[in-house]
Order: structure tokens, then C-alpha cells, then sequence
């Protein structure tokens, strides 16, 4: 075995590109960690008496170039899936119930207003108008506290998890929406 240099200096050498290694996995480990902060699908799931309730909040939804296309008068929809699931360990896990809400705006240029529609399972909610492009943001994509589900299906002390996937129409690709063709977040929860 010949060796050039040093053996304790090659050592060194490579203790040292191990460490640079392990800073960069950790630098990046921590910016992964961040990414679902600043965009992605936040899921909360609140029992309360008789019903689920599930708030669910999109971030960076709405970027500039959704904005634009909502200015321009061009119906927009975002599209909500949440699924209550079983957590069935070593096993497929089971659908318990599913509910879709989708979310629209239309805006009126000439009346510089925006119509706020929402449909839970197909059912029309009443519609909004407004001039508050906030409000907007917070309709489209935000869900708030929405009674979905039964929870008389469900057993004492088992996890169950609710599962969110978000789509947009008219579909914005991945360079106008940073979510491409959708996006899904979930969250366990065991009931008490």
C-alpha cells in the first residue's frame, strides 16, 4: 500500500469533507423543513361534539400570476378533497367518509367587484360579492372550522387522519402555480 502525503493529513482531509457533508445535508434538511411553511397545505382537525370540523389553509396559492388571471375576469376554482381516513397499520387504510368543497371567483371588470362562490358536495352555499381583494385571498384559499363529517362513525382510541388535496381550474401548470396539478397535506388525530 503506498500512500502520498501524509496518512494523518488524509485523515484530516477526510474528516473534513465528512463534516461538509453532513453541514450541507443539515443546511438543506433545514430549508426542506421550512418550504411547507411559506406554500403548501396546512390541515387542522377539531372534534367537537357530534362533528369534525376541519380548517385548512393553502399557502401560496394565490401568487401573482392566479391574481392576475382572477383580474382579468377568468373564473377561477380551487378545489378542496378531504378525506376522513382510518390508519389501519400493516394494511391498506379505509376511507371513512369524503367531502369535496370547491371555491370560485368571478370578477366584474366593470363593476370592479368579485362574486365568491363555494359548493360543499355539490350543494351551493349563497354566494358573496365584495371590492376586498384580502377577502378574496382568504376565500380561495382558506377553509374555516367546516362541519364535514359525523363523528358517530367513529371508535374510541383509534387514529385517524384527515387527508386534504387541493387542485385549481382553470388548471395553471406548474410555472403559473407553484403547486402544478395539485397539492395534499394530512393530519392524524386519535379520537378521544
Amino acid at each position: 500500500m503506498c500512500y502520498i502525503g501524509n496518512p494523518t493529513r488524509m485523515v484530516s482531509k477526510n474528516a473534513h469533507l465528512a463534516a461538509s457533508v453532513v453541514a450541507i445535508l443539515l443546511t438543506a434538511a433545514t430549508l426542506t423543513a421550512q418550504t411547507p411553511q411559506q406554500q403548501g397545505l396546512q390541515v387542522t382537525p377539531i372534534v367537537r361534539g357530534d362533528y369534525l370540523y376541519v380548517t385548512t389553509e393553502l399557502r401560496g396559492g394565490l401568487t401573482p400570476d392566479v391574481r392576475a388571471a382572477i383580474d382579468s375576469g377568468l373564473k377561477t376554482t380551487f378545489s378542496f378533497t378531504i378525506e376522513l381516513r382510518l390508519d389501519v397499520p400493516g394494511w391498506r387504510d379505509r376511507t371513512i367518509a369524503t367531502s369535496v368543497v370547491t371555491n370560485s371567483v368571478d370578477y366584474d371588470n366593470l363593476a370592479r367587484t368579485f362574486t365568491l362562490e363555494r359548493r360543499i358536495d355539490g350543494r351551493d352555499r349563497p354566494t358573496k360579492t365584495t371590492m376586498d381583494a384580502g377577502e378574496v385571498r382568504l376565500w380561495m384559499t382558506s377553509l374555516k372550522d367546516m362541519e364535514l363529517f359525523s363523528t358517530r362513525v367513529l371508535q374510541p382510541n383509534r387514529e385517524y387522519y384527515v387527508r386534504v388535496s387541493a387542485t385549481a381550474r382553470p388548471t395553471y401548470g406548474s410555472i403559473l402555480w407553484p403547486f402544478g396539478s395539485g397539492t395534499s397535506a394530512q393530519t392524524k388525530f386519535i379520537f378521544p
